[in-house]
């Protein structure tokens, strides 16, 4: 499928009910994008799905979610035949190319959210996002104080991890959080893929309504 003929697809009805999960609390060592990390070996993996329609993705994605008393670490697992990205400065649009994000909104309300990402280079992106109107407002010159990321690449694919600060947040591990995980696939060649956590029924990840129930656990 063409970028252009993605992105004029109508909105797919999804089932009304958010996918919810349970964030473990962990004890974690450094930052390393390891899968074979003994604190990463006991969480279970969660699958993305192309995000249109909720189907399965052409190359997979998983990603893991825990946390400890300072931060929250997510780990992805990305299958893809072709590994690549050319850009390495912080916040540059590394959408435009191979990508993997994170979205949190902390309070649960929707209003204000929290954006990250990391391409095959470790190239990161951070930004905070609010609603204004009908739409958002994006702040590229937030920084998220003490963010961590690493990347491991491999033959089958590469791996991603983020640790992300709660005192960057201004929030605490409790309650429930809304959120989302994507990736950005784009074999060359070939057409794109959108892949999430809650598919949002359109080629856009910025659906705030399809924010998924992320819930943190002891």
């Amino acid at each position: 499928m063409a970028q252009k003929a993605y992105f004029k697809q109508k909105m797919v009805s999804l089932p009304a009910d958010l996918p919810v999960i349970h964030c473990p609390k962990r004890v974690f060592g450094p930052v390393a994008a390891d899968p074979e990390a003994a604190p990463w070996l006991e969480v279970e993996p969660t699958f993305l799905r192309e995000t249109v329609a909720g189907a399965k993705p052409q190359q997979a994605t998983w990603f893991k979610i825990a946390w400890n008393a300072e931060e929250l670490r997510i780990l992805f697992g990305i299958e893809d035949t072709c590994v690549w990205a050319t850009l390495t400065e912080r916040d540059a649009p590394l959408y435009n190319e191979e990508v993997v994000e994170v979205f949190l909104n902390p309070l649960g309300d929707l209003e204000k959210y929290f954006e990250f990402e990391v391409n095959p280079l470790n190239a990161v992106l951070d930004l905070v996002l609010w609603r204004e109107g009908e739409g958002y407002q994006k702040d590229f010159q937030w920084r998220c104080e003490g963010l961590r990321t690493a990347v491991q690449r491999s033959a089958g694919g590469w791996c991603a991890e983020f640790a992300i600060p709660f005192a960057s947040l201004g929030a605490a591990p409790q309650g429930s959080w809304r959120a989302n995980f994507y990736r950005i696939d784009r074999p060359p060649g070939m057409p794109w893929e959108l892949s999430a956590w809650s598919p949002t029924g359109l080629p856009n990840f910025h659906i705030r309504e399809r924010f998924g129930i992320l819930e943190f656990a002891e």
